[in-house]
């Protein structure tokens, strides 16, 4: 297995990961090689959580255009991790 810290990028804050946490729903960017399997490994082990199910999405990343040059967004991949009942990851508890 691979170092969970590696697997998880970041957490997502927007106002739709919020909404999800209302029913106990977080979202993170994760690697774009990981599959749900590390990522439902890397949260439990990382924060001492009961995972019960990820879904993942890949988002292609948009191109801009600044003046004359354009450029590309980097590709994302984002999990929607959804944790047992009772159990909350502390790391949002603030955003809450």
């Amino acid at each position: 297995m691979r170092d969970p810290h590696t697997v998880l990028v970041k957490p997502m804050v927007s106002e739709k990961a919020l909404i999800l946490m209302e029913d106990n729903k977080y979202c993170f960017f994760v690697d774009k090689n990981a599959n749900k399997i590390e990522i439902k490994h890397a949260v439990e082990s990382l924060f001492n959580v009961h995972v019960l199910s990820v879904t993942t999405r890949n988002m292609n990343g948009k191109m801009r255009t600044m003046g004359r040059f354009r450029g590309k967004r980097p590709d994302t991949k984002r999990a929607i991790v959804k944790l047992a009942a009772g159990e909350q990851i502390e790391l949002f508890s603030s955003l809450q």
